[in-house]
């Protein structure tokens, strides 16, 4: 059962919860894995190919395939136990970093393994997404989130910063089987931290939640959750300023290693920031009527780096970009829960999450082309007027729907029956940047 306090949670009182403590241990070790072996895979497949565009491809391969196991594969957490499917995930990608790590092992190879690797990250994110649902609730929940966004944002600060100087001591095979352990460790952490539930009542879900389509179509037919779900791949446009960190930084006359990393780290300070600040101090009812305006406002600070300012004013605008942006997707994410009925929870989940996860490759690939185009920092600001006129008409969806519904959530009897809601204080779930 879901943990609820009557009062206002403290962080403390979330980290008091021996599960949760759990699961944020693991995904700690997670996302520093993940940072390791990208700046691992980066430097190894470039010292094999001396290809930029190989490289490039490489980076790509860590998020894009990540949709297609979010779409066949999230629904297993919706069949069996969540934890069984986190621990199976992750002993599966220790096994598949492990043959990547593998010295001389051929480019091709390493390919399908990582997409192999990345399509797992579908499944994973929703059946932990849905465990943390089940762990806490309420505001409880939405704390959650905050120190979630938190930890991914700090670990991937730390992690491209470790990668660097690990990769560099003991090289790149190294770091890929560094990340391994990392998976096998978290796999231990959820095992033996968190107790086994048993499967949200998988046989009385509905035939269209039962098949591959069944996350897309609950997705789809469902106003609230298809509003919610375009905000959240609004993170395919405000990611730009990351993925354009390096010919950005000389676009504003700083072209050095230092100014790529302040501009890399801006977004992820912000978001720690974000998390922190509409966590704690806001309100739930101010984060849900804010939920709509702030995932356009986060575009706003990209526009301005049309008038191309300095790196200090650049790395504060990315900074509000990404604090904002943590804002909505904390809310955003309480609320999509609250929508799904349980016995299809992972599969909404696991549609909205891995989703967000792709995006942002595809943001980062489009990015660098409408930048060989137009200059970098148009390309940052273009990105951000695409992601506020992107964003309008899900978040006028999103605005009618939750004044319509107030918010409505699956009824207590039967978790899986459909839409029928009625309205609760609790508030539940997410962001993505991985995120």
């Amino acid at each position: 059962m879901a943990v609820t306090s009557p009062g206002r949670p403290t962080f403390r009182e979330v980290f008091a919860v021996r599960e949760f403590r759990a699961l944020w241990a693991a995904e700690l070790l997670s996302q520093l894995g993940d940072q390791l072996a990208r700046v691992s895979l980066a430097v190894l497949v470039y010292q094999r190919t001396s290809s930029a565009l190989l490289t490039g491809l490489t980076y790509a391969l860590t998020y894009l395939p990540s949709l297609l196991g979010g779409v066949l594969l999230g629904g297993l957490a919706d069949r069996y136990a969540r934890r069984e499917v986190i621990v199976t995930v992750d002993l599966l990608r220790a096994v598949l970093v492990g043959l990547m790590a593998v010295p001389g092992a051929p480019f091709p190879a390493l390919c399908l393994l990582l997409v192999g690797m990345t399509t797992l990250s579908g499944p994973f994110k929703a059946a932990q997404l849905a465990l943390l649902a089940d762990v806490l609730s309420g505001d409880r929940y939405v704390l959650g989130l905050s120190v979630r966004h938190m930890t991914i944002q700090s670990a991937q600060v730390a992690g491209f910063l470790a990668g660097g100087v690990l990769t560099q001591a003991v090289g790149p095979s190294s770091g890929l089987g560094l990340d391994a352990l990392s998976f096998a460790a978290s796999a231990a952490l959820v095992g033996f931290g968190v107790r086994r539930r048993h499967a949200p009542a998988p046989s009385t879900a509905s035939g269209a939640t039962r098949s591959t389509a069944g996350g897309p179509a609950l997705v789809w037919r469902h106003p609230g959750l298809r509003s919610l779900t375009g905000l959240a791949w609004l993170a395919g446009c405000y990611i730009a300023p990351e993925g354009l960190a390096a010919p950005y930084a000389d676009a504003v006359g700083a072209g050095t290693a230092v100014a790529v990393g302040v501009i890399m780290a801006s977004d992820p300070v912000g978001s720690v920031i974000g998390a922190l600040v509409f966590g704690r101090f806001v309100s739930d009812e101010t984060r849900e009527r804010a939920l709509a305006p702030l995932a356009l406002l986060a575009g706003l600070p990209l526009v301005l780096c049309v008038f191309r300012p300095g790196l200090v004013v650049s790395a504060l605008l990315f900074a509000v970009s990404g604090a904002l942006a943590t804002g909505y997707h904390m809310q955003l994410g309480a609320s999509f829960v609250r929508l799904l009925p349980a016995s299809a929870k992972a599969q909404g989940l696991g549609v909205m999450s891995s989703g967000l996860i792709t995006v942002q490759g595809l943001g980062t690939l489009t990015g660098g082309a409408v930048a060989e185009l137009t200059g970098t920092a148009n390309a940052v600001a273009l990105a951000g007027a695409g992601g506020i006129l992107l964003g309008a008409r899900p978040a006028w969806v999103w605005t009618r729907e939750s004044r319509a519904a107030r918010l409505p959530r699956p009824p207590r009897t039967r978790a899986d029956r459909g839409f029928e809601t009625e309205p609760r204080e609790e508030v539940r779930q997410m962001r993505g940047r991985d995120q």
